[in-house]
């Protein structure tokens, strides 16, 4: 860690792999503290709460994700496959989505939910590409970004069960193609 990262810096480092790895419920704010070599009173007094601190980090892991792949409605499957890719190669950062996905109420999620902003701009986006004649009308734009996120992200995890090499890289290789396939034959429109 650099000298001049702060406290804080070092509390959204520890507190990303605390709850990459263990979930909301079972990250321990002990160890985020001992991570970033704090206390944690300092880790409560910067963030308030765990779920704070959760959604925080949580936040600041999907604004990453969305700037690093940023959605393409004239090139549905080449957004999938991008986003597939991003997913193997930051799995911390869907392991952290998914995590917040099992245990928050979406009853308890504020209406300036970072999450739910970044998909009211992807629906936006999709929206106009169907007044435009890009993606088909038909289809609920929802229904669009859920379809092309799951297909996307529905192998990110399983590449670690292939030995890393020649296999893990065709294995993956062929996942890309599968999920490149699949979005094309769902909405041709986009890919043309």
């Amino acid at each position: 860690m650099a000298a001049t990262e702060s406290t804080r810096d070092r509390i959204l480092t520890a507190a990303t792999a605390e709850f990459a790895r263990h979930g909301i419920a079972g990250a321990r704010v002990e160890r985020i503290a001992k991570a970033a070599r704090t206390s944690k009173e300092r880790v409560y007094a910067h963030f308030g709460s765990k779920d704070e601190l959760y959604r925080f980090v949580a936040a600041r892991e999907l604004t990453a994700m969305a700037a690093a792949v940023p959605l393409d409605p004239a090139d549905l499957p080449g957004y999938a496959v991008r986003l597939h890719d991003h997913v193997v190669a930051h799995p911390e950062r869907l392991r952290l989505m998914r995590w917040g996905q099992l245990e928050l109420s979406p009853d308890d999620t504020p209406p300036d939910d970072p999450f739910r902003t970044v998909v009211a701009g992807k629906v936006a986006q999709l929206r106009r590409a169907q007044r435009s004649g890009v993606v088909d009308p038909d289809w609920d734009p929802v229904d669009v970004l859920v379809f092309v996120s799951q297909l996307a992200t529905s192998w990110a995890d399983q590449g670690d069960q292939v030995a890393a090499g020649p296999e893990r890289d065709a294995f993956l290789a062929a996942r890309r193609r599968a999920i490149e396939t699949a979005v094309q034959r769902l909405f041709p429109g986009a890919a043309d």
